[in-house]
């Protein structure tokens, strides 16, 4: 028997075949691949920690943040979501050491196959974390800048003919066309880029693989609310993305109770 308790962080994930696994809990990191099959309980106790100041929340922001450092921290700038915006270039962020580290650096736009083709960015030390934590089943890098907001441009002129959002019922279910050639999509998008934008364009990247520790997906998908249910139990049956599934219907998104205090027993 495990038994784990603490404030949960994201998932580890390890990109072997198939995907490793850890779940994180405070200083806790605990392999959980070897207990697929087993029985998990996980019981919320009521309370919640901001993830970038640890102090208590009632409420959280942002997946883990408090009100104050949601509306203040670096890390949940609206460049977060939308890297067109990002000024750091500029010399303007709520944080330019951070921004230095974060967003001054190299970022990459990639094609994935979730629950379709879709167009996103990431910086380059997120690849391949990035596409493992969107449950992607294969990945292209297509496009590489020296900064978040060029990378951002390139997005969303791409996202006029390919979307920038996943399905998470179908990924979890699997509901993709797996024969999708992310080489024919790059070289049919790339046409459509300003010429100031083609210049970032990779033209010799590989395609990379993604297998997930689950055997059979799915074909109906039930996301637990732990704000409503507080505890939930049931046979592990798999992980894909940052989602574990539970008797092979029910799943739980443990990046969503990010600051949130746990108990979970596998056994």
């Amino acid at each position: 028997m495990i038994q784990l308790e603490g404030n949960v962080r994201k998932m580890r994930a390890a990109f072997k075949a198939p995907i490793q696994y850890s779940m994180v809990l405070s200083d806790q990191i605990t392999p959980i691949n070897d207990h697929i099959g087993a029985v998990i309980k996980l019981e919320w106790t009521g309370t919640i920690h901001c993830v970038k100041c640890a102090n208590k929340t009632n409420k959280s922001f942002f997946q883990g943040f408090c009100y104050p450092c949601f509306i203040s921290a670096p890390e949940s700038s609206e460049c977060i979501l939308k890297p067109e915006l990002c000024q750091a270039h500029e010399g303007i962020s709520r944080d330019m050491e951070w921004s230095k580290k974060y967003c001054l650096s190299n970022h990459y736009v990639y094609l994935s196959l979730t629950s379709g083709v879709k167009v996103g960015v990431t910086r380059y030390t997120q690849i391949p974390t990035r596409w493992i934590d969107q449950g992607a089943i294969k990945a292209l890098k297509i496009a590489k800048t020296p900064n978040r907001y060029l990378a951002g441009a390139i997005e969303v002129k791409l996202k006029e003919f390919v979307s920038d959002r996943t399905s998470w019922q179908k990924m979890l279910k699997n509901d993709v066309n797996q024969d999708i050639d992310l080489y024919s999509y790059r070289e049919t998008l790339k046409e459509n880029l300003p010429p100031e934008l083609k210049e970032y364009i990779l033209d010799e990247e590989k395609e990379k693989v993604l297998q997930y520790p689950i055997d059979t997906f799915p074909e109906k998908i039930k996301s637990i609310n732990f704000e409503k249910v507080k505890e939930f139990e049931g046979q592990l049956t798999g992980i894909k993305g940052q989602y574990i599934y539970i008797d092979n219907e029910f799943v739980v998104n443990m990046r969503k109770y990010s600051g949130y205090f746990f108990n979970i027993t596998i056994e």
